[in-house]
């Protein structure tokens, strides 16, 4: 699981403006044995597939691709939801969640919005982590770690740095946060997730489990674009990256931020989008509580994507034009990524073609 942030300057339109020539551009130039992006503005949706293997009997369309990192969106979402129907508070300490009644030292100061927004001053992942995920780093290295160990490692963490003092990406954090949030309110992850988000949203193909059997999943690939490898199990890590979805779907979650007011999320869905910090240099880089933001002459983008072992998934809305993009591939590319910059090309040249109400 990966993010990638991504700025490309926004300047004039090249090329063709056609949604559906745009679709086609981005589709060709990503190389990888399945390719999808789908886009809505205004509502109305298009979606351009292809790739270098047999598309399936289906369409690779109707696949439930797995999102990685841009599985954070929904966990913030979550948390949002829980926040604004008064279940849990932002400030809450996520160690007295998990283990009430004792002092953890250095996590006792973390909170639910540290460890959503990588401010908790913990690292990438547990320590103890990596001996046991090396030998199988490139097929599935999360499966050796369940729930508890995630838990059981950040009550005896310490914190690198104060705990809302500096941003550091860390799936250790927003994995723990899935953890609280179930002890906060008695119930399984997936469960939650599925009553609070992903049911009321209407998202009946996307799932937080692969069920290769059905043959609803995609099949990813290592970078030679050939080689298949096993659908990810990300066991204690769900809430860092478990979600596997259709780019229907995907578009459906965008299209739920697009327009709040017609969702029962609408507080949860406004919550997400307000900026919570800035970073990196000038302080160009601006967080909301679940999305990378940046400015743009169409308003503000906002955006997320992730990556497995095999594949790769990219989410992202501008408001002010209506629009949305969602994008997966089949293919983990790690030396020339190709897919993130063209997914996050295809969201300004969306934005740029639709005019502003």
């Amino acid at each position: 699981m990966s993010t990638t942030a991504v700025r490309t300057a926004a300047g004039e339109p090249t090329g063709d403006d056609d949604p559906d020539h745009l679709l086609e551009r981005a589709v060709d130039a990503v190389d990888a044995p399945d390719v999808v992006f789908a886009l809505s503005a205004d509502g109305a949706r298009r979606v351009r597939q292809g790739g270098t293997a047999p598309a399936p009997p289906g369409g690779r369309d109707r696949l439930r691709y797995e999102l990685g990192s841009a599985s954070k969106p929904f966990a913030g979402l979550l948390l949002a939801r829980l926040a604004t129907t008064g279940r849990v508070a932002y400030h809450q300490r996520a160690a007295t969640l998990l283990d009430p009644g004792r002092r953890h030292g250095g996590v006792d100061r973390v909170t639910l919005t540290h460890l959503i927004t990588h401010t908790s001053g913990l690292p990438g992942m547990p320590a103890d982590f990596y001996p046991q995920a090396l030998p199988r780093w490139s097929t599935d290295p999360y499966s050796g770690y369940p729930a508890h160990r995630v838990v059981a490692a950040f009550l005896r963490a310490r914190p690198r740095h104060r705990p809302g003092a500096r941003w550091r990406y860390s799936n250790f954090g927003a994995s723990v946060l899935g953890h609280t949030l179930a002890a906060a309110t008695g119930t399984a992850w997936e469960e939650l997730l599925t009553a609070e988000v992903l049911a009321p949203l209407g998202l009946r193909d996307t799932a937080l489990r692969p069920s290769p059997a059905t043959g609803k999943d995609a099949v990813g690939h290592r970078r030679d674009g050939r080689t298949t490898l096993p659908p990810l199990d990300v066991a204690g890590f769900a809430a860092a990256g478990a979600v596997r979805a259709t780019p229907y779907d995907m578009l459906a979650f965008l299209e739920a931020h697009l327009r709040p007011d017609s969702t029962p999320l609408d507080s949860a869905l406004r919550a997400v989008r307000q900026p919570l910090l800035r970073r990196g240099f000038g302080r160009r880089e601006v967080h909301t509580l679940t999305w990378f933001q940046h400015s743009t002459d169409h308003g503000p983008v906002y955006f997320h994507c992730g990556a497995t072992s095999g594949q790769q998934a990219f989410l992202g809305f501008c408001p002010a034009t209506g629009t949305a993009v969602a994008g997966a591939c089949t293919r983990r590319f790690r030396t020339s990524d190709a897919f993130v910059p063209t997914a996050y090309g295809l969201l300004l040249d969306v934005a740029r073609a639709v005019p502003t109400p």
